[in-house]
């Protein structure tokens, strides 16, 4: 008879298994084939014999992986305890479970038995840094240095210790003086913490017990004057106006300020009305390659 290697394989993955039931104590309920459904107290005690089985298996075989595969299960509760510390927050729980696995994944691979302590504790620390690593970079509307992300929840914290102790809302110099910290970094945080969550340019102010329909931000910002592109390219024109020859600063005054028409500016200067014509072009075109030049 032919055995495949894929058959091959499947023997040695449920030969390991065996090896592995056979160093485990009888646990109540425990069945190997689901490890995710063991008691915490089952876990614990399967987790200790997997790890030391570990330890004597070389890493990338298929007898490891189902080693290491098994413990992830064992201790997917651990991580569902991990995401449960959040479940306020707005992100969806699947999302934080399964960057918690990832953080227990990194635990099994890191966790050394012979320190002498439990997996739990040393693995939860490591779940929750991972989530908590998660929250950081993803859920900021606006990119803030870790020193503020961090400066924000203290400032929370004591934000709201001292408002039930003062009755209000405390200042920056009250909230700096109760941190022990310059004034200018609490403004700082302060004002870091406005890009955790963003505002809509429509949302509207409350306005007593109402909504003022005219108090919302967009409402209060400035609008752009279409004057002021006319401003600009005076001030810009100036200074090129001024270094025109003296008659052409003339012609352009008698045509645009005094509004002649270039007939009557020859006539005024005693040159054809061609002529007026093409100085006029003439200065015209220095002007805009100067214009165009400083923009």
């Amino acid at each position: 008879m032919v055995v495949t290697a894929t058959e091959q394989a499947t023997e040695r993955v449920t030969d390991q298994a065996e090896g592995v039931a056979e160093h485990v104590d009888y646990f109540p309920g425990l069945d190997l084939s689901v490890p995710g459904k063991a008691s915490p107290t089952d876990a614990r005690a399967m987790s200790k014999v997997l790890f030391a089985r570990m330890t004597e298996l070389e890493e990338g075989t298929h007898e490891y992986q189902y080693v290491r595969n098994t413990l992830i299960e064992l201790n997917m509760a651990l991580v569902r305890f991990a995401a449960g510390r959040f479940r306020n927050r707005s992100e969806p729980m699947e999302d934080m479970v399964q960057v918690g696995t990832i953080g227990l994944i990194k635990a099994i691979d890191r966790f050394d038995p012979d320190r002498g302590i439990e997996f739990t504790t040393f693995a939860l620390p490591t779940i929750t840094g991972e989530i908590k690593r998660f929250f950081r970079d993803t859920s900021w509307a606006v990119h803030v240095p870790r020193r503020l992300q961090e400066l924000r929840l203290v400032l929370a914290r004591a934000n709201d210790g001292l408002e039930q102790v003062i009755g209000r809302p405390p200042t920056a110099q009250e909230l700096a003086e109760h941190l022990d910290l310059p004034v200018d970094e609490v403004r700082e945080g302060m004002v870091a913490a406005n890009g955790y969550t963003p505002s809509s340019l429509d949302a509207q102010a409350l306005s007593g017990e109402s909504r003022d329909e005219e108090s919302g931000f967009l409402a209060r910002l400035g609008k752009v004057d279409p004057g002021i592109e006319q401003t600009e390219n005076l001030i810009c024109l100036k200074p090129l106006i001024a270094d025109l020859p003296e008659r052409d600063r003339r012609i352009l005054s008698m045509r645009f300020g005094a509004e002649m028409t270039q007939t009557e500016i020859g006539a005024e200067l005693g040159i054809s009305q061609m002529h007026v014509s093409r100085l006029l072009n003439r200065a015209l075109a220095e002007l805009r390659t100067g214009l165009l030049a400083e923009r």
